[in-house]
């Protein structure tokens, strides 16, 4: 039996009260957590010390349930910063489409394996990748591989679209669920329960109404989560409403695709109306505040849904339109992202936000019972983050400092299902200087390829 014990820093369950520990301690054996409680100096608790195979004294640091990014696209780690200054419709056309196509498996590996070390670096150890570029039969498992190999908990959204802008990206609906039960066969469950699958239609202007109507017959047959992007920008309200007379919301309910394991990411266009549908079909909304002001998108109307009781989650987007994927920027970002929205400073308090990242992830991935928060028999996922930094200390509140002070770069020990996957800031699993040199040769080679049709890629300093 492997036990560990974190201990000596301050611990913010993100139980059902919110409660804190100061110092407080963390004890797990294998996988699971056995204790969460106040840390006592007085010797009552040296039995624990004793016992664990692995003690971290946390002193300084604060402790926090994993984080749970609910939307990202692993293979832009490829693209970012290609091009700071394009609206959604442009980015696709003249970045992501071109340098997809470009990609060979490795590259997906590779993007991917640095996308999950980065992911797990800012406190992330959950993730929802949305995998739609299928050029190659081996990409998804590329990306599979490279979530198996970091250590993380991966959750592969198998994207489809028999409509897509660029044709050299659509499949035949036979293709998309015939590769989706495939996925679903060979790699669901595996890595210990690490990997999953979802069902990920691309978005509601890239899907025939028939392969929607198709997906949510398969998604709930196999009782699949249906993650889907949804009313990002004004423009595909109108496209939706052009085609079929009904906005974003209303067809992803016609078509029988929402639901409770229905996540709707982004969700910046809906009207009263199809608040109320998401409501009362007890759907979840994914917010990536990050990537809606890059691409200046919009706002999406995160403080009314909850007020509303809507279950909303925080993802980072992928890194082509983020341009990174740090998970603890991303709750600075929410709570400012809205405060100014409404002009109104008292919105989203940290707790609130942390909240978002933690407990509102779970469920958004029907996982509430074993993730989310540091409880008794919940599964061991774990953070600490420094608070001994200058842009930091002192502290008045750990919540505060967390939303607002810190950033990825202050993670310090990351702990995956009882097994230690970043220690003093760094990946145990994966040496990330020889995967880093080998993607930066590979992103020279495909950049050099593109220039001569795309001149933003030779136009790069």
């Amino acid at each position: 039996m492997s036990n560990k014990l974190i201990y000596n820093g301050t611990v913010l369950t993100m139980n059902a009260t919110n409660q804190i520990f100061k110092p407080g301690y963390v004890y797990m054996e294998n996988d699971v957590i056995r204790e969460v409680g106040e840390w006592r100096s007085d010797g009552s608790l040296d039995h624990l010390i004793s016992q664990s195979s692995y003690t971290y004294n946390a002193s300084g640091k604060v402790i926090i349930p994993g984080i749970i990014n609910g939307h990202t696209h692993l293979f832009q780690t490829f693209m970012r910063g290609v091009s700071d200054h394009s609206p959604l419709a442009q980015w696709l056309k003249e970045i992501i489409w071109p340098m997809s196509l470009a990609m060979e498996p490795e590259d997906f590996y590779l993007a991917a394996l640095i996308g999950c070390i980065e992911n797990l670096k800012s406190g992330a150890t959950y993730m929802m990748d949305h995998h739609y570029i299928h050029t190659y039969p081996e990409n998804d498992a590329s990306v599979l591989q490279a979530m198996v190999d970091s250590g993380i908990r991966g959750h592969l959204a198998r994207g489809g679209s028999d409509l897509a802008g660029e044709v050299r990206l659509r499949e035949t609906e036979e293709q998309i669920f015939h590769c989706t039960d495939r996925l679903l066969d060979e790699w669901d469950g595996a890595a210990s329960g690490r990997i999953r699958i979802a069902l990920g239609p691309l978005n509601l202007y890239g899907c025939s109404r028939g392969y929607l109507e198709r997906a949510a017959v398969f998604s709930r047959d196999r009782k699949l989560i249906s993650h889907v992007h949804v009313a990002e920008t004004s423009e595909q309200i109108d496209t939706t409403m052009a085609h079929y007379g009904l906005r974003n919301l209303e067809l992803l309910n016609e078509v029988g695709l929402l639901g409770e394991q229905t996540q709707v990411v982004h969700g910046v266009w809906l009207d009263d109306g199809e608040l109320e549908l998401i409501r009362a079909k007890q759907a979840s909304v994914i917010h990536c505040p990050v990537s809606n002001m890059y691409l200046a998108s919009g706002v999406a109307r995160v403080p009314e849904m909850l007020r509303m009781g809507i279950n909303v989650a925080l993802g980072t987007d992928g890194p082509g339109s983020n341009n990174c994927q740090d998970n603890l920027e991303v709750l600075k970002f929410t709570a400012c992202l809205h405060k100014v929205n409404e002009l109104d400073a008292t919105l989203l308090p940290p707790m609130d936000v942390l909240r978002m990242a933690t407990v509102n992830g779970a469920k958004a991935v029907g996982r509430s019972a074993d993730l989310g928060s540091l409880e008794p028999g919940k599964k061991a996922d774990l953070v600490t983050v420094d608070m001994l930094k200058a842009h930091i200390s002192p502290v008045h509140r750990a919540s505060s400092a967390l939303v607002y002070n810190a950033n990825g770069n202050d993670v310090d020990l990351v702990i995956v299902g009882g097994q230690v996957v970043v220690e003093k800031g760094i990946s145990t699993w994966i040496d990330e200087q020889e995967i880093l040199q080998r993607a930066q040769a590979r992103v020279d080679a495909l950049r050099n390829k593109l220039a001569g049709q795309y001149p933003i890629f030779s136009n790069i300093e």
